[in-house]
């Protein structure tokens, strides 16, 4: 069962969905996560798969579209503020708590590619999460300046920084917004030479295959700033106690990060590789999906 609910993010309104289990009785308590989305993605999407997934597990489940995106509210359209996206997953926790049916002692936190970057950000302070894991997680500062991998050089970063300021400013005397795509928007765009996450993510974001109207799959360039100097690794060593799960394919040219983060943790953690699946094949490929599905499943039943 799916039902149709909002919370508040500060004046934002947030369009959510619950996930409710088989045969859901609202005189019991269950375990609660809290799901966030792709980058450019929303709720309907690779994160309801999961959502709807375990919540016939047994997990109540929420998952929303984050502040300025999908359905949910805030200005400008499209901004990727990665405090806002942490904050995101607070103020569903918030929500959380105030269901009668949810035992919020037992409460975690996951996410897909970027929604799993947060997720990850998200736990290293927010203690009522006690336990967090990302499928394909990509933290959306170090992806900023570390591509797949290979370290963007720092002037690099600065004249894209000089770019976002200058867009700032054009914006701020009345000039149009500029966008920039997170996976290619255009067939004639995706070639041999392209990396096969963004080329995936094509076949996803930009065909029936995973395309919905509120996914854009692209963010305001004067959101460059504020992912630039966004970290997700920076305190994890010292923060993220509670038990962490990565779950990366074995062909993903973003396993990097989940290999970075299973370093980086000092505590209890699993890294558990999904043979022959990429980056893109987990957000809905039965034969990947359903591995990583159980998985968690058998992680966060351990809350």
């Amino acid at each position: 069962m799916i039902k149709d609910v909002s919370f508040m993010n500060k004046a934002i309104k947030i369009a959510a969905h619950l996930h409710l289990p088989d045969n859901f009785q609202d005189d019991k308590q269950y375990p609660a996560l809290v799901g966030i989305h792709p980058a450019g993605g929303v709720k309907e999407q690779t994160i309801g798969i999961y959502a709807k997934r375990l919540a016939a597990r047994g997990f109540i489940v929420v998952v929303y579209d984050s502040s300025y995106q999908g359905a949910s509210e805030g200005e400008p359209r499209l901004l990727e503020d990665p405090t806002a996206r942490v904050e995101d997953a607070r103020c569903a926790a918030d929500f959380l708590t105030t269901l009668p049916y949810v035992d919020v002692a037992r409460m975690g936190v996951f996410g897909v590619c970027a929604g799993g970057g947060y997720a990850l950000a998200v736990a290293q302070t927010e203690r009522r999460f006690k336990a967090v894991a990302g499928v394909s997680a990509t933290p959306m500062g170090e992806a900023a300046r570390n591509f797949f991998g290979r370290q963007i050089p720092v002037d690099e970063q600065i004249k894209t920084l000089e770019a976002a300021a200058r867009q700032r400013t054009a914006e701020a005397m009345g000039g149009a917004p500029v966008y920039a795509p997170f996976v290619p928007e255009k067939l004639e765009d995706v070639d041999g030479d392209t990396p096969t996450m963004l080329r995936e993510g094509y076949d996803y974001y930009r065909t029936p295959r995973g395309e919905h109207p509120n996914s854009k799959g692209r963010f305001l360039m004067s959101s460059l700033d504020r992912m630039l100097a966004f970290s997700t690794f920076a305190l994890l060593p010292h923060l993220l106690t509670q038990p962490m799960l990565l779950i990366a394919g074995s062909e993903a040219d973003t396993k990097v990060y989940s290999d970075q983060a299973y370093g980086l943790s000092n505590g209890p953690k699993e890294l558990f590789v999904v043979r022959g699946a990429t980056h893109i094949a987990l957000y809905d490929k039965p034969e990947y999906v359903d591995q990583a599905v159980d998985k968690l499943a058998s992680f966060f039943g351990e809350l």
